[in-house]
């Protein structure tokens, strides 16, 4: 796996562990060796940037997933052998947003941004929450890898 991660921002964050987990969550997917993905930290003038260029919507946010591919959950994609590598897309998160949002509901800090980086890294795999149904299915595959990796926040 390759998760590129770029630090863009200057709220102090430890990102190898971020960076680990995106990991685990290809590997958990059954994902090729070979996928990338990245992992962007901007700050709240960037993704409310980012949110109103490509989301339409005004304002600063946690997260944001750009895939590059159209991905079902729980499917990997068939590829040519010997072909390129499988790149997935790109995970936004603002950590200074995160910060305040997670200090408001009580929650730690480092807990939320690991919970941002599944939920980004679901939405490139194919998952969603638009449907009851879906946000079901995602927020049930969340629960399960974060306490895979020993992060589940109580």
């Amino acid at each position: 796996m390759s998760v590129f991660l770029a630090d863009e921002q200057d709220d102090p964050i430890d990102a190898e562990p971020l960076r680990r987990l995106a990991e685990m969550v290809l590997e958990e997917e059954r994902f090729p060796d070979d996928t990338e993905v990245t992992l962007l930290f901007v700050g709240e003038d960037q993704i409310a940037t980012y949110n109103d260029r490509f989301m339409h919507r005004e304002g600063a946010t946690d997260v944001l997933a750009f895939p590059i591919e159209h991905l079902k959950p729980g499917v990997v994609p068939d590829r040519k052998r010997g072909g390129p590598p499988l790149h997935l897309g790109d995970v936004v998160i603002a950590p200074s947003y995160v910060r305040v949002h997670a200090e408001a509901a009580g929650v730690p800090f480092n807990g939320e941004l690991s919970l941002l980086v599944v939920h980004g890294l679901l939405h490139l795999l194919g998952y969603d929450h638009q449907e009851d149904k879906e946000a079901d299915e995602m927020e049930h595959r969340e629960r399960q890898l974060l306490a895979q990796a020993g992060r589940l926040q109580a």
